[in-house]
Parts: structure tokens; sequence; C-alpha cells
């Protein structure tokens, strides 16, 4: 089960991902190519395949993974939580 996106995650990441939207797409490929380097070639792969501009295809999916990750992050942090 995917973990839920907050408006919190989301208003973060946007913040980070729209700053800057190509050195972020960039900084994504490089970090995914050793966090997760089948996921990387994946998303270049699709992205190359479409009729759409590959580059906006591979930003929504990084921002989707990075959507996911912070999320996955939060729902961790809160089930490790000890008062």
């Amino acid at each position: 089960m995917l973990p839920i996106i907050s408006e919190e995650i989301a208003t973060k990441a946007f913040s980070e991902i729209f700053s800057d939207m190509p050195a972020w797409r960039k900084k994504m490929i490089h970090y995914l190519k050793e966090e997760n380097p089948e996921i990387n070639t994946s998303i270049i792969e699709a992205a190359n395949k479409t009729d759409l501009d590959p580059k906006a295809v591979a930003l929504g999916a990084y921002m989707t993974y990075l959507l996911i990750e912070l999320a996955m992050k939060e729902n961790e942090e809160l089930m490790n939580f000890v008062e």
C-alpha cells in the first residue's frame, strides 16, 4: 500500500522542485542512478518512448518518486515515535 501524501509533503516537494526545476531534475537523475538505478532506467526509457515531451514525462515520474519517498519517511517516523 502506498503512503498518504499530505499537503505538507506536497508543498515541501513542490517548493524544492519548482525553485529550479531543470537543476532539480538533473539532481534526481543522479540520485536515482545511485538509489535505484532500475527505476531511473525505466523512467528514462518511458520518457523516450512517448510522443510527449521526454523531460516533462521524466519530471512527473521523478516528482512522484520524491513524493512517495517523503511520505514513506514520514510514516516511518510516526510508526517509530516514542514518547
